[in-house]
């Protein structure tokens, strides 16, 4: 699989995976750009936009760029200056914003849809499902927090596979991980940089899931799925207007789940 080198040059891997860290940071610089001529409202159409732009290059031309960053500068930067030419009018329909997710799947069946053909979704309400569902999660949190690659793989499935959502908002990989050695290296890179990410337990979904906090603010959340004490699949969504209700701290514990307990954080 081909790597797209990351923010500053430096090579991401799998899928072009970035760390939150750079996520988050890219995302205010090209923000900051959209703030400074057209206020806080139109920065957010802008630089969705501008990821949107991002995504609708094909795997060949992502892998092209060797700067991602200053691509999508000198994009975000375009975009503003058409609109002042326009009249600096920011609206949607000057901004030709379409509403679909990204990545999109393709016309044949798409990795994530084969996964779920050979995973059918099983029946977790049983008290013993859960327990085991919640040990394996933790076993996983804790390898997170660590950012131990080998420990993750550990926890993983022989052909686990990743998916992350970032809705065009937050530069995410745009192709699932597959395999536990290339899910492993997918989360290490995304949990690597500083300030540290913090690695919590949470129900997700009313199951034991995790959310990713950077200076006490959520910046993903983490549903898995498992099969007896492995990991199968990781379900990350990093689209910061899916966030929002997460910021606060113990949302989403329902009373009597196991993740009803104290929040155990790892990180």
């Amino acid at each position: 699989m081909r790597t797209i080198p990351a923010a500053g040059g430096r090579s991401a891997d799998p899928g072009g995976t970035v760390s939150l860290a750079e996520m988050l940071d890219e995302r205010r610089h090209l923000l900051d750009i959209a703030e400074w001529m057209f206020g806080a409202d139109a920065a957010d159409r802008i630089v969705h936009e501008t990821y949107r732009r991002w995504y609708a290059l094909d795997d060949d031309e992502r892998a092209g760029i060797a700067v991602p960053r200053a691509w999508l500068t000198r994009v975000a930067g375009g975009i503003c200056l058409d609109l002042l030419a326009a009249g600096g009018r920011a609206e949607s329909r000057d901004l030709d914003v379409r509403g679909e997710d990204v990545p999109r799947p393709g016309p044949a069946i798409d990795p994530v849809t084969a996964w779920l053909r050979r995973h059918p979704q099983r029946d977790h309400t049983g008290e013993a499902l859960l327990a085991r569902h919640d040990a394996a999660v933790r076993r996983f949190a804790a390898a997170c927090g660590a950012g131990d690659t080998a420990a993750l793989a550990s926890v993983l499935a022989d052909d686990a596979i990743v998916v992350g959502d970032g809705g065009g908002k937050v530069r995410a990989a745009a192709h699932p991980a597959h395999g536990a050695d290339a899910v492993a290296r997918f989360m290490t890179a995304l949990l690597a940089g500083r300030p540290r990410t913090a690695v919590t337990v949470r129900s997700v979904n009313g199951r034991t899931g995790l959310v990713l906090h950077r200076a006490g603010r959520a910046v993903a959340v983490v549903g898995v799925s498992t099969a007896g004490a492995a990991v199968t699949a990781v379900w990350i969504t990093l689209n910061p207007d899916k966030l929002r209700r997460w910021h606060r701290p113990g949302h989403d514990a329902p009373p009597g789940s196991p993740a009803s307990e104290r929040d155990r954080g790892t990180g």
